[in-house]
């Protein structure tokens, strides 16, 4: 039993988060990801280690922990060993001066890392090797030329942060420290908002991960959103293309919910967390969690011929493999681009939408319009002559879906297609499958779309809400002169048993 009186726990297991995008790591996760590294490194005097996003200092003290037992038989004066491994071996660079002082009291248990209380000796400086120098953007045209950060939100006062982090906002790193690093680690800033929201906000975290590479280290490990996988946010589609041609990532430990990694913090779409390994090129151990579990293993190419995507399931790539020997047509033929009727318009020079002009009763000239909160407020109806693309749609048989949906969960992302009436258009909130001949076909498109078949296959490009036209590319598309279901599917298909039951697992039933 825990004596509660002798009971000392580890404070940075307790901090609270900046934010969803600005995450304390648990030191149970920090040690995992240094599992991955070799252990020889901890034993080596000369090795060196970078967090260029130090935030409670968890990396460098886990890693200064290692050494410590790691270089005993070198320097078996404890005092001798920690001012080497303070002064020679472990370098932070801070996000912001909080973190900065939260860091150093981490790992030279005193915010001022020359004071009296530090357990280094040799620093004549207040930072010591964690640094944080006030870092400002560099505006053009609005937009800062390292990050993307967009200048109204970003431009601040002096007493505030400015959220531009010095790592990356220079084209060269090698700079800051003057030296090599053998192993680059941490736990990057996710996105940083451009005046919209959601989605909209710009993903920063690859600009961590290419930073690093252009330091050359030995070994890099970063935890961040699983959405490079598939997602099409901006910076993501060039990231990830350069991510999955680069056979120096051998292993990524992916969790479809970011919570089992971070408890009681949402991300949408999951989290995970790599092994670079500049020296030894291969296939990737991909390891996938649920809970406290690895419910799947498996060494393997990153990118899948004929993709240009990371299929997330190990299990999946070979019915997905089956599926594409048909060489049928992509069901993302059949669905629109983004604002299928132009009505996402925005203010000038701003992110703020404009709002449509419409009313909750008929009028002349008035066709049906379906906009965010419809089934709350009722049907809208607009008039004809404000639709900007797509006029010849609004007479035709079609299907409507939500732009997003739930949040990259395949088990409870339920898919809601539906059929407008006649005479009608949508706001950006849908995206239009069709137009289609008759009504007939556009029921039994809407039978194929709520199987599990379906559902699985949109999974392997969704990971987040957004379920744009590209998250359909691998479903195949069927004859719609008649209806179809999951029996109907697999057996076309010859699915087996094992892959049945695999759909199964991975699918919840669709929710009528």
């Amino acid at each position: 039993m825990l004596n509660s009186e002798n009971y000392n726990p580890d404070v940075l297991t307790c901090l609270a988060n900046l934010s969803n995008d600005e995450v304390f790591t648990p030191p149970k996760l920090v040690n995992e990801i240094l599992d991955m590294l070799p252990q020889e490194l901890f034993s080596n005097s000369k090795t060196t280690f970078l967090d260029p996003v130090s935030k409670s200092g968890v990396f460098l003290r886990e890693i200064a922990k290692r050494l410590i037992d790691g270089l005993e038989n070198e320097m078996p004066d404890l005092q001798n060993r920690l001012e080497h491994i303070f002064t020679k071996q472990l370098f932070g660079i801070a996000i912001t001066e909080l973190t900065s002082l939260l860091s150093r009291r981490s790992v030279y248990c005193s915010k001022k890392a020359n004071s009296k209380y530090s357990v280094c000796e040799d620093f004549d400086t207040e930072q010591g090797n964690i640094i944080f120098d006030r870092i400002e953007h560099t505006w053009k045209n609005g937009k800062c030329i390292y990050c993307g950060a967009n200048q109204e939100v970003y431009e601040r006062s002096v007493d505030l942060e400015t959220h531009a982090y010095q790592f990356i906002h220079t084209s060269t790193p090698e700079e800051i420290f003057k030296m090599k690093f053998d192993v680059i680690i941490g736990n990057p800033p996710y996105q940083l908002s451009d005046g919209g929201h959601g989605a909209s906000a710009g993903a920063i975290y690859p600009n961590f991960v290419e930073q690093a590479k252009k330091l050359k280290p030995r070994y890099l490990s970063m935890i961040i959103p699983s959405r490079w996988f598939a997602g099409s946010g901006r910076g993501l589609p060039a990231f990830r293309e350069n991510m999955l041609k680069d056979n120096r990532l051998r292993i990524i430990h992916d969790y479809l919910n970011a919570s089992d990694c971070f408890p009681g913090v949402e991300i949408k779409g999951g989290i995970n967390y790599f092994l670079w390994d500049r020296d030894n090129p291969g296939d990737c151990e991909v390891n996938t969690h649920v809970g406290n579990n690895i419910i799947s293993k498996a060494n393997r190419p990153l990118l899948e011929k004929g993709t240009d995507t990371f299929i997330r399931y190990n299990e999946a790539i070979p019915i997905l493999r089956k599926i594409q020997s048909y060489n049928e047509d992509s069901f993302a033929e059949l669905v629109s681009p983004n604002d299928p009727f132009g009505y996402d318009v925005r203010a000038e020079n701003s992110m703020k939408r404009i709002k449509p002009k419409y009313k909750l009763s008929k009028f002349e000239g008035s066709i049906s319009f379906y906009y965010n909160g419809w089934k709350r407020d009722g049907l809208g109806y607009i008039d004809k002559n404000t639709v900007r693309k797509n006029q010849e749609w609004i007479s035709e048989p079609k299907v409507f879906i939500p732009k997003a949906v739930g949040s990259g969960n395949v088990q409870t992302d339920v898919l809601k297609p539906f059929i407008p009436e006649k005479e009608s258009c949508c706001s950006e909130t849908y995206i239009v499958i069709g137009p289609f001949q008759n009504y007939d076909l556009a029921e039994n498109a809407i039978s194929y779309m709520k199987t599990k078949f379906f559902h699985f296959f949109v999974s392997l490009r969704k990971n987040t809400q957004e379920s744009r036209r590209n998250v359909y590319e691998f479903v195949p598309t069927q004859d719609f002169n008649e209806d179809w279901d999951d029996q109907k599917l697999f057996s076309k298909y010859k699915l087996s048993r094992e892959e049945i039951a695999f759909i199964d697992s991975m699918v919840w039933p669709s929710e009528e």
